[in-house]
């Protein structure tokens, strides 16, 4: 909404005639608007986000890549000799290397927060259908499917 819009809307209103501006909710005339997500769409992205976690961790690791006997990689050894060697690089090397440990750690932190918590939510999920499917009956004593009960609230 620009300022003009705005500026407009709020003239309306005070002149006793309501614009109908609604700024929490989506236009009308798209879907009924609910979000929908499938077990198989939960655990597909969770699969990836593993994946990616597996794959990241194994191939960008250039502060252990070629580590010696001390744990240094190679990188972090080419730092070292250049620092010996009064090389000013050295030091920029290490720095390089130490900042991109921290941003590859967040990156692999976020997969495993993603992957984890899709794996959580698609397991309390399938909890609370189980409950739900306990707890009511139909009149013959059968469980209520889930869908039964969800077209009790369109």
């Amino acid at each position: 909404m620009t300022w003009d819009e705005w500026e407009q809307s709020r003239r309306h209103v005070a002149e006793g005639r309501a614009t109908g501006l609604h700024l929490d909710h989506a236009p009308s005339g798209g879907g009924d608007g609910d979000l929908v997500v499938h077990q198989d769409d939960l655990g597909a992205v969770g699969h990836e986000a593993f994946q990616l976690h597996t794959r990241l961790h194994d191939q960008v690791d250039i502060a252990g890549a070629g580590a010696d006997a001390h744990g240094a990689g190679t990188t972090m050894q080419a730092a070292a000799a250049l620092k010996s060697h009064h090389f000013g690089m050295g030091a920029g090397l290490e720095t390089t290397v130490s900042v991109w440990t921290s941003q590859v750690e967040a990156v692999l932190h976020a997969f495993a927060h993603i992957s984890n918590h899709l794996d959580y939510s698609k397991k309390r999920h399938a909890h609370d259908d189980d409950t739900i499917a306990a707890e009511v009956r139909s009149r013959n004593g059968t469980a209520v499917p889930v869908s039964v009960l969800s077209s009790y609230f369109k």
